[in-house]
């Protein structure tokens, strides 16, 4: 066999260590408000500050071979519409306890409304596993679900969200076709 060029610079690809669930102390990289066709987030790009998995999000981002690479460390934060509805009562509470412990955790920081100030603050972190379906293939990633105050992840006082599982589809029983099968055009009547 004839060797080919670029063996020696190719990199042998391995099976990534998944980030274990549970809580971690984050530094914030970026921030920016994301617009959508069904509302607004506040993208928070961020990294693992301390510990065994310091650094695991660009140690991901390095280790990526695809042209189109994605860091994966973001946290998405919806922002509300302000349409008066109980969704939006919840989003506020979440960007609220949010914010809160972004500034808990850095000491005379305060939240202007300037999202690109949030860079370099670091945080508290809750992540949790979230189920996938790509191809008829199921599987889990690790995920960051909630910021909480520093204090608390380094005290071990917090608790590891539940899994977030997807929903299950309902299918037809064996040898009967709901009606919601049919268009109104195929009914005789």
């Amino acid at each position: 066999m004839k060797k080919f060029e670029g063996y020696e610079k190719a990199r042998v690809m391995t099976d990534r260590e998944r980030l274990p669930i549970g809580g971690y102390v984050v530094k914030i990289l970026d921030a920016e408000e994301l617009t959508y066709s069904w509302g607004s987030v506040l993208a928070i790009s961020i990294d693992i500050e301390e510990g065994e998995y310091k650094g695991y999000y660009q140690q991901d981002y390095d280790l990526q071979n695809q042209e189109d690479k994605k860091w994966k460390g973001v946290y998405r934060l919806s922002i509300p519409k302000e349409d008066g509805s109980e969704m939006d009562e919840w989003s506020a509470n979440i960007f609220k306890t949010a914010i809160a412990a972004i500034e808990d955790s850095n000491t005379g920081y305060h939240w202007d409304w300037d999202e690109k100030k949030l860079k370099g603050k670091v945080v508290g972190a809750l992540f949790r596993n979230k189920e996938y379906e790509l191809n008829g293939v199921r599987g889990f990633f690790t995920e960051c679900s909630g910021f909480r105050p520093v204090e608390i992840i380094k005290s071990g006082k917090f608790k590891v969200p539940k899994d977030k599982l997807l929903k299950k589809k309902e299918e037809p029983v064996s040898g009967f076709t709901p009606a919601t099968m049919f268009d109104d055009d195929d009914c005789p009547f």
